[in-house]
């Protein structure tokens, strides 16, 4: 990493940097690098990827059209239905 990239990256974020914190960002930018580079080097071949760190499973359930059966719970937050349906109010003429 070097003057010209921090300064590149620094332009793309917007961010208005003096040359102290250029230098302290250029040190930091290639720490993080160097750390990328050190995991490429660790073999992976006979490792499962992971989709968690948690070892579980969702339940699952079928797949299935329903009306919820919750029509009455619903229609009651409603102060007017008419056979079922909720009743709005027009607010456009």
């Amino acid at each position: 990493m070097d003057q010209q990239t921090v300064a590149r990256v620094a332009a793309l974020a917007r961010l208005d940097l003096h040359d102290a914190q250029k230098k302290m960002l250029e040190t930091q930018l290639t720490d993080i690098i160097g750390f990328v580079e050190q995991l490429s080097e660790i073999n992976t071949d006979n490792i499962t990827p992971l989709s968690s760190v948690v070892d579980s499973e969702l339940p699952l359930r079928k797949d299935e059209v329903t009306d919820g059966q919750k029509k009455e719970d619903v229609l009651a937050n409603n102060p007017e239905e008419n056979e079922d349906f909720y009743v709005v109010t027009k607010i456009i003429e």
